[in-house]
């Protein structure tokens, strides 16, 4: 005999059949299979998603682009770093500025303060002495000062006791000040560390790759030279009319081969562009370029981003999206 586990989510409240309906209204998480309609194929522009029919560079991360599309990219990106970096420095500058004021206020009431200490002392020294009850000489201010406050010291007391204890009270909740660089309602706090630390990070100098995110000059774009398809001869073709190479797959420079989801690179100092396969076994052992004939190193070899298909062998082609469950 089989026990019934009593635990919590020990059964799955639903059927089968069930799940399958909810499955339509967002219920779980949702999986599907990517066609290769949905993937990017290769020699197609990171940036526009459509086919290359001008000139087209690559990025150090080896992804492609249009030089049009990557060029106008880099425009917008420029002109939205130097309004970022503007407001930047404004909030700064507003910063130092009320750092300024702050100082300048704070030695003013310094100075009131001393001179009120110094003209305090000279009355001091032209008031009348008397004599109290114990043959002490004492001056008339002071006597005078000192009835004054009795009646109100207790009272002092007895409230600032009453604030300490009774922190739930209104009058001992702390006050907000409406302006910046206050705290507790009182001009005299201004934490410069903490103002500075909360102003927005100061934007970088360079726009980020689209897909890399690293700095990005306009120096670092590798042209490359793309076959497409009845190129490779010359033949039929008006090289001319760059229209005519929309919807046409790129081919491999040397061996003439479709470029599909193979691994693939191009020599930064000439631009060609050719599959793995045939720079290891022509292009490597010579480290000379198959069709300029001129001398390349290591690093002039970079790899590209590989186009992607429908197929598991060609990547990742599983998309999922989680959404709460009813267990």
């Amino acid at each position: 005999m089989t026990r019934k586990s009593k635990q919590p989510g020990g059964h799955n409240p639903l059927t089968h059949h069930e799940r399958k309906r909810l499955k339509s209204s967002g219920y779980g998480t949702q999986s599907t299979r990517l066609c290769t309609d949905s993937h990017l194929p290769f020699g197609h522009c990171h940036l526009n998603l459509s086919p290359i029919t001008d000139m087209a560079v690559a990025t150090p991360s080896g992804h492609i682009y249009s030089k049009e599309a990557i060029v106008q990219y880099m425009l917008t990106k420029n002109t939205e770093l130097k309004k970022q970096k503007a407001e930047c420095e404004r909030l700064r500058l507003d910063v130092e500025n009320r750092r300024v004021e702050w100082e300048t206020k704070m030695g003013k009431r310094r100075c009131d303060t001393f001179v009120k200490k110094d003209q305090g002392a000279m009355k001091m020294s032209n008031a009348l002495v008397v004599r109290s009850s114990d043959d002490e000489p004492i001056s008339s201010a002071t006597a005078t000062s000192a009835h004054q406050n009795s009646g109100c010291s207790g009272g002092k007391k007895h409230e600032n006791s009453l604030q300490h204890v009774s922190y739930w009270l209104a009058s001992s909740q702390p006050q907000h000040g409406k302006g910046k660089g206050t705290t507790g309602g009182n001009d005299d706090d201004f934490d410069y560390e903490s103002e500075i630390a909360a102003l927005p990070p100061m934007p970088p100098d360079r726009p980020p790759s689209p897909y890399s995110g690293e700095p990005l000059k306009l120096k670092q774009l590798i042209p490359l030279h793309l076959v497409h398809e009845g190129e490779e001869d010359g033949v039929g073709v008006d090289i001319n009319n760059k229209s005519n190479n929309s919807g046409r797959r790129i081919l491999c420079a040397v061996s003439h081969k479709a470029i599909t989801t193979q691994p693939t690179i191009v020599l930064k100092n000439t631009g060609h562009v050719m599959l793995q396969s045939v720079y290891d076994q022509l292009a490597k052992p010579t480290m000379t370029c198959p069709i300029t004939g001129r001398k390349f190193k290591e690093k002039d070899v970079l790899e590209l981003v590989r186009g992607r298909s429908g197929f598991a062998a060609s990547g990742e082609v599983m998309a999922k999206k989680y959404n709460p469950t009813l267990t």
